[in-house]
């Protein structure tokens, strides 16, 4: 590897009991709660699939870039525009 090569990033597979796609986003969200104060998880990659479809993924978190290099921490699916940073995310 050239000094300037990126190394390759790892990904953990964690499978679940869950059936359907809300509990599985609340235990992602319940991850992030519990544990983003641990640097080497991204959790703005966060992707849910099906157990035998895991080559189709559905982001969890929008994760865009705002000014000062915040990311959006609301829903993937949230109404363009209303992009709130990590921390400034409201409840509900």
């Amino acid at each position: 590897m050239t000094e300037y090569e990126v190394p390759p990033r790892w990904i953990v597979h964690l499978p679940t009991t869950l059936t359907s796609v809300g509990g599985a986003r609340a235990l992602a969200e319940a991850l992030r709660d519990s544990l983003g104060h641990v640097t080497a998880i991204d959790f703005g990659e966060t992707t849910l699939s099906e157990e035998d479809r895991q080559f189709v993924r559905t982001r969890v978190w929008c994760d865009r870039r705002l000014p000062g290099g915040a990311r959006c921490a609301l829903p993937a699916d949230h109404p363009e525009g209303l992009c709130e940073p990590d921390g400034d995310v409201p409840d509900g």
